[in-house]
């Protein structure tokens, strides 16, 4: 009875706060919510301000080791959250969320534990272990988003886990080829490092105007492989809700819509971020609704 009383008092101002949170990022994601019904676009709220706290750990200034125990002790509070009790202003109402639309805790657990890994970054040597990443980071997430949506029928629950997890890999591949620049400057590389090898690149050099060819090729293969995970998500969208279904559509054409322009910039990636601009989104997020 007492979590009962905690979660009624504490939800609406927990709500609101997923809601500020969410309205001051620059994510596609708050676009896409606006097409949802009012529970589904606050359990939207919910879980991306969740993602967003979780995220905020890694990214803060701070000691590798400091970190690590924030991450630590984050991971116990939501344990706690989980049962009803709060130390946090996005507990109550991605508790909630979990209840209402039967999230599996363990998404929420394995974002934790890719967050961990951006700490202290180490070259990815393969790209099963880079897929191993995008899917904590990502694939959860999709996993846990299309809960929120909802399936079209009962007999899509088997079918949709794939697809989703092909979802997130593709847009967390393409928010990594967006990342370049910035990634660079701080010595960092996601992509893996046998294929840097395979085209005869290195990240530590391949500004350099004699690498730029082979950093094209590299791009190119790069580029193709997030566009065989889009293909591989398609046939999600008619699994999903009405609902999914518009939501889904926008984010897929976002995202496809910032890979034309990564292809479109070529190695020129590495000097700048590029971006899909908010008319764009204003358009896609017109044509879904359409």
């Amino acid at each position: 009875m007492t979590d009962f009383l905690i979660a009624s008092n504490s939800f609406p101002s927990s709500l609101a706060f997923c809601y500020r949170l969410t309205r001051r990022s620059r994510s596609s994601f708050r676009f896409a919510f606006r097409l949802l019904p009012q529970h589904k676009r606050e359990g939207m709220n919910a879980l991306y301000a969740y993602m967003r706290a979780t995220d905020d750990i890694a990214d803060a200034p701070g000691e590798p080791d400091r970190k690590h125990q924030q991450l630590h002790c984050w991971r116990l509070r939501l344990e706690l959250a989980l049962r009803g009790q709060y130390s946090h202003r996005v507990h109550a109402a991605l508790h909630a969320t979990v209840q209402r639309f039967g999230i599996p805790c363990e998404y929420l657990y394995q974002v934790i534990q890719g967050v961990e890994c951006d700490i202290e970054p180490q070259p990815f040597r393969t790209f099963e272990e880079l897929q191993q990443y995008c899917y904590r980071v990502a694939s959860v997430v999709g996993l846990a988003c299309v809960r929120i949506w909802g399936l079209r029928s009962p007999d899509a629950e088997a079918a949709h886990r794939e697809l989703a997890i092909a979802a997130g890999i593709a847009f967390q591949l393409t928010n990594i080829l967006r990342d370049l620049a910035e990634d660079h400057t701080q010595e960092r590389c996601y992509l893996p490092a046998e294929e840097c090898v395979q085209f005869g690149i290195s990240p530590n050099s391949w500004n350099a105007p004699q690498h730029r060819e082979a950093l094209q090729k590299f791009l190119t293969f790069q580029i193709a492989r997030a566009r065989q995970f889009y293909a591989q998500s398609v046939p999600l969208n008619a699994l999903l809700s009405s609902d999914g279904q518009r939501v889904f559509r926008l984010m897929s054409q976002s995202y496809e819509s910032l890979l034309n322009r990564i292809e479109a910039a070529g190695p020129d990636v590495l000097l700048r971020r590029v971006r899909v601009s908010k008319w764009v989104k204003l358009r896609l997020l017109a044509a879904s609704v359409w």
